[in-house]
């Protein structure tokens, strides 16, 4: 300590219980402990930093598999067509029936066949896995005795499997679309009802629609998280938010349950359809994204108040 610091900047000597206090943090920092009873050097907004996070994630072998599915699942679709194709470049019909028709609408078949099961296990796998991964491995009371705060590995997880499962909803359509140029051309997207968008117009509208499914997915990041939080099986926790989306999807195609079907969170999953027309529709996309942001909120401060009281000591 200098004497600046001591004295004061003009020689004079500070109030007699500041220089106490002072006294007393050097002897704390001379032993290793800091006043609030921690290791000197210790900052708790430096532990688990979201670089080594993602790093970690992006090491395993699921997150490269599941990466790489993407990847090829737009080749795997061209092959389906190049086999079983009897008319080429179908300018009418149903959105599998135009699919060769040009790029933009290669990528909303892709986006489209995969909605359903494919987009909300990519959520519920990096969700789900997180937490419960750690707690199989008994690793999980290691990271908090480091220790890491529990808000804040639970937070630092989350973002990260944000950061990966929006990478894996954007990496789908985006390799569609160059495939799908190479293949069928950069034509314009005709949908089911004769409407025909322009293909810098589509671009547009294949943007928003990746968006509006990253944040429409929301809820099954949160249900995923709630369940990664509240079991040490992650197959469980994965396999859970899997369930609740496809048991969704049933419930939503049972017509006697009238207006109740619009609470479902799985009941605007298409709604980005409607951006491929001339005159878009934004009321169920603003529907969708309104309830996957509740069900996701309710289900993320679910897991955080679980999550803060967990016992990681077995």
């Amino acid at each position: 300590m200098s004497k600046s610091e001591v004295t004061g900047d003009h020689g004079v000597h500070t109030d007699p219980g500041a220089l106490q206090e002072l006294t007393d943090a050097a002897e704390l920092d001379h032993s290793g402990v800091g006043p609030d009873g921690a290791v000197t050097g210790y900052r708790a907004g430096r532990t688990l930093g979201l670089g080594v996070e993602l790093r970690r994630q992006l090491r395993r072998r699921r997150t490269q598999l599941l990466l790489g599915f993407v990847v090829i699942l737009p080749f795997i679709l061209v092959l389906a067509f190049q086999i079983g194709q009897n008319s080429p470049n179908n300018r009418s019909g149903g959105f599998v029936d135009l699919a060769t028709a040009s790029a933009p609408n290669f990528v909303v078949l892709a986006l489209f066949v995969s909605g359903t099961f494919l987009l909300p296990m990519i959520v519920a796998l990096f969700f789900g896995d997180t937490i419960a991964s750690e707690s199989s491995w008994s690793s999980l009371k290691y990271l908090l005795a480091i220790p890491v705060p529990r808000h804040r590995l639970l937070r630092q997880k989350a973002i990260a499997s944000g950061i990966l499962s929006a990478a894996a909803l954007v990496l789908l359509p985006l390799i569609s679309l160059g495939v799908g140029v190479v293949f069928y051309g950069a034509g314009a997207a005709i949908s089911p009802t004769g409407d025909a968008v322009s293909f810098g117009s589509s671009l547009v509208a294949m943007l928003l629609s990746t968006v509006y499914i990253v944040v429409q997915l929301a809820w099954v990041a949160g249900l995923a998280l709630l369940l990664s939080v509240s079991t040490d099986a992650p197959l469980g926790a994965v396999g859970g938010a899997v369930l609740a989306a496809i048991l969704s999807q049933i419930l939503d195609q049972i017509t006697a349950l009238g207006t109740l079907r619009n609470y479902l969170p799985t009941h605007y999953s298409f709604a980005w359809i409607d951006l491929i027309s001339t005159d878009i529709d934004w009321t169920n996309m603003a529907s969708g994204i309104l309830s996957s942001v509740i069900y996701a909120t309710v289900f993320g401060l679910l897991a955080a108040r679980r999550f803060s009281t967990k016992d990681v000591t077995s």
